[in-house]
């Protein structure tokens, strides 16, 4: 790539010596929390915090933000992490298939039940048992989550004496449960046995300065996925990603970025291989001979073409902006222009 360009490799896994220094104890293989943001250098020291406790917790955040792979790093960081990791999502199971599949049954408790099943409870004896959506749960699940988590013990379905178990409990839910507590539609006393913390992970809207290292994360994932030498973010597509509001946070991302892989039939990724809806939001679109952009897409170009101009000295390019220099060099951070700066390349 010659001097001044700006197209953008992102590669993954860049960490700060601290936040190495926090990933130590969680494996190769498992996925990572990616980003740098204050917020996000906040979450994973409480993760770590909350790991070396057996305490229950609340993972509280949107739709796509990454609840249960907070719940796997706790996990990770505990003293469980060679115990099982069972994830339930409570919205797909319902009335008494859920007890079953939750608390198990002896044989002949139901029609249909030929041998009895352990339930996810027993499966994650030892380790943690992970509830995604808890405020989904009906009030007579909860009455009997409840006992299982005082006594230590599950009843499955249709048999009379407790069986022991040894689990860890982390929920998830995008719910308000203390706005449903008050409405009597989550227990009070399983609300306060559950929340002993919580942690609450961030939208991507608000770790705006994350997205670019996102995007290479799962940019390199595509290459490894179809065995493919690694391609580039062109700088137009790095403007888009950042402009974007990003409404259905991480897993939207991961699903645009997999979309511009599959499209681009080169080794660099532009504008025009990114979703329609990023394209339309985020990318130039004509009208009446005038280019309209976002603002930030707007902005981020004109900082490029002043530091290209001013062959990546900051002080001439605020002059040339009219801006305060230290407004530029905060700006250049924001946009991930560092590359372009003199002092980059000497």
């Amino acid at each position: 790539m010659r001097q001044g360009e700006i197209s953008t490799r992102v590669r993954a896994g860049r960490l700060s010596s601290g936040s190495r220094g926090l990933l130590s104890r969680i494996p190769e293989s498992a996925p990572r929390l990616v980003g740098e943001s204050r917020c996000m250098r906040r979450l994973r020291t409480l993760i770590e915090t909350v790991g070396r406790r057996n305490c229950t917790a609340i993972i509280q955040g949107e739709s796509g933000t990454g609840k249960e792979l907070v719940a796997r790093q706790v996990h990770q960081f505990s003293n469980r992490a060679n115990g099982p990791f069972i994830p339930v999502d409570c919205t797909t199971l319902r009335d008494t298939l859920f007890e079953s599949q939750l608390f198990g049954h002896v044989k002949g408790a139901f029609t249909g039940a030929d041998q009895a099943t352990l339930g996810f409870f027993r499966a994650a004896d030892g380790g943690t048992l992970f509830l995604d959506e808890i405020g989904e749960l009906d009030l007579q699940v909860q009455a009997k989550l409840l006992r299982c988590i005082q006594d230590s013990a599950v009843v499955p379905l249709g048999g009379l004496d407790p069986i022991g178990v040894d689990v860890r409990i982390l929920t998830a839910t995008h719910r308000n449960l203390k706005e449903m507590v008050r409405r009597g539609e989550f227990r009070e006393d399983l609300y306060y046995r559950l929340n002993v913390v919580q942690l609450n992970v961030p939208p991507l809207r608000s770790r705006r300065d994350d997205v670019i290292a996102l995007a290479g994360y799962f940019l390199q994932q595509q290459s490894e996925i179809y065995q493919e030498p690694a391609k580039e973010f062109a700088a137009e597509t790095v403007a888009a990603l950042h402009a974007h509001a990003w409404p259905g946070n991480v897993r939207e991302l991961a699903n645009a970025i997999e979309h511009a892989f599959v499209m681009c039939t080169h080794g660099q990724i532009t504008i025009h291989d990114l979703p329609e809806g990023l394209r339309t939001d985020s990318g130039p679109a004509v009208d009446d001979d005038c280019t309209i952009m976002p603002l930030e897409a707007a902005e981020r170009s004109l900082i490029v073409r002043a530091m290209r101009a001013a062959d990546g000295n900051q002080a001439r390019a605020a002059a040339m902006l009219q801006i305060e220099r230290r407004r530029l060099y905060r700006k250049v951070r924001y946009y991930g222009l560092q590359d372009l700066t003199r002092r980059s390349r000497s």
